[in-house]
């Protein structure tokens, strides 16, 4: 208010002169009111100064009321924007800064991901002597990904390589949901209606032409929310990798499990049993009661309560580089094998269990189609080329078929 009464008494002043000018004493002759916007008739060299003087009178005053009040709403009311989201904040710190070990953690796993598919396409070409199509996307609500897959080559029927990046939002259900293992992803008291993530992660899976040769699935990925100013929030990291054998060797079964448990003793012994025991759970057709093949590893929500985040990214890193020298050996005593007609039939009826439970059981795929812009070809890069579902089969008493589903239905420790 202070700020209007130089303003104010101008204003009273240009009043009071014009009422002088229109008494009869006064020497000035307005020959003209019309509005301060059109110039009058012309006029006598002596009014020049008069009319000169009412408008810049107004311009005056026009100025000493703008400015007060423009300032008190520049303090007031500052000039609101919308800030930066987390995917423009990365892509504004890859381009300023690349990647590095210290960067955050979601641009280093990207990196990491991206570096790990690339070395696993150039193993599994080797092994077919097929180039893998290779695919790349965005999605408009930020981040992307790259699809390398196979189909019909001259040893793996189909096989999928997939790195996938996604910025998001959080709606409040959500939150509330995954505050039930991750009570630091927001204060009870204080839910917020949303927040932004982050989720980045690699995926595999290979379906061999050849009965005798196992299919393999693997996924490793990183989650965290952000805060406001773009830090990191709530984070975790989560994966595994198993077997899926239509036909049984257990030296395969065992040097599978083997590698996978020389990398879980190299930073903590107790990884491998309870991440041998949390596979042979979760990769469960319960309708079916039967294990979806003979395990491996498998963990989720990784966070501060198990490690720091430089150990547990660590252990990521040497589980996913682990795969090429613990599989393609596998694959190479296996792919060249002799098979019967009746021993593809089996093969066949096997990916059929294993698609039941991508589709029904298993969260990963139920989460990736139910987030905003999902990429459906990708998620569902894991499902083969060929199944089959026969009626009522059975395999033969004693045969190597019904032997597999007896492991399937007991677990065993391999090693």
């Amino acid at each position: 208010m202070a700020s209007r009464r130089p303003a104010l008494r101008f204003f009273a002043q240009c009043k009071s002169r014009s009422r002088l000018s229109s008494s009869p004493s006064s020497k000035i002759n307005w020959t003209s009111r019309r509005a301060f916007s059109s110039f009058p008739s012309p006029a006598t060299p002596g009014q020049t100064p008069a009319l000169l003087r009412r408008y810049l009178g107004w311009a005056a005053f026009g100025l000493l009321v703008a400015v007060p009040l423009t300032y008190k709403m520049a303090i007031d009311e500052p000039l609101k924007m919308d800030s930066p989201t987390l995917a423009e904040r990365d892509q504004q710190l890859k381009a300023e800064q690349g990647v590095s070990d210290v960067s955050p953690m979601r641009l280093r796993m990207e990196k990491f991901a991206k570096e790990q598919q690339r070395a696993i396409v150039r193993a599994l070409e080797e092994v077919d002597g097929t180039k893998f199509r290779v695919d790349e996307w965005q999605r408009k609500e930020g981040g992307g990904g790259i699809t390398c897959v196979l189909q019909d080559g001259k040893v793996f029927e189909k096989a999928g390589v997939g790195v996938s990046v996604v910025y998001g939002t959080l709606p409040k259900p959500a939150i509330l949901k995954m505050r039930a293992n991750h009570k630091n992803i927001a204060d009870e008291d204080n839910i917020p209606d949303s927040l932004e993530f982050f989720a980045a992660g690699l995926s595999l899976i290979v379906h061999p032409k050849n009965p005798m040769a196992p299919t393999v699935h693997l996924n490793y990925r990183y989650f965290e929310t952000a805060n406001a100013d773009g830090s990191s929030g709530a984070w975790w990291f989560g994966g595994g990798c198993d077997l899926t054998p239509s036909y049984l060797f257990d030296e395969d079964a065992i040097q599978f499990h083997k590698s996978l448990k020389e990398v879980c003793d190299k930073h903590d012994k107790d990884y491998y049993p309870r991440f041998k025991k949390w596979c042979d759970d979760y990769f469960y057709n319960k309708h079916r009661g039967e294990s979806r093949g003979i395990g491996g590893i498998f963990f989720d929500d990784l966070d501060e309560s198990v490690s720091d985040r430089e150990n547990l990214f660590a252990f990521v890193q040497d589980s996913l580089k682990s795969f090429v020298p613990t599989y393609i050996p596998i694959m190479n005593k296996r792919k060249d094998m002799a098979f019967t007609e009746q021993e593809k039939e089996w093969q066949q009826i096997r990916r059929g269990k294993y698609v039941e439970f991508n589709l029904v059981h298993d969260r990963g795929t139920a989460f990736g189609l139910n987030t905003p812009g999902a990429r459906v070809e990708s998620i569902l890069m894991s499902l083969p080329l060929t199944a089959s579902w026969r009626y009522m089969y059975e395999p033969e008493p004693k045969s190597r078929e019904a032997r597999l589903v007896e492991v399937l239905q007991n677990p065993k420790e391999w090693v």
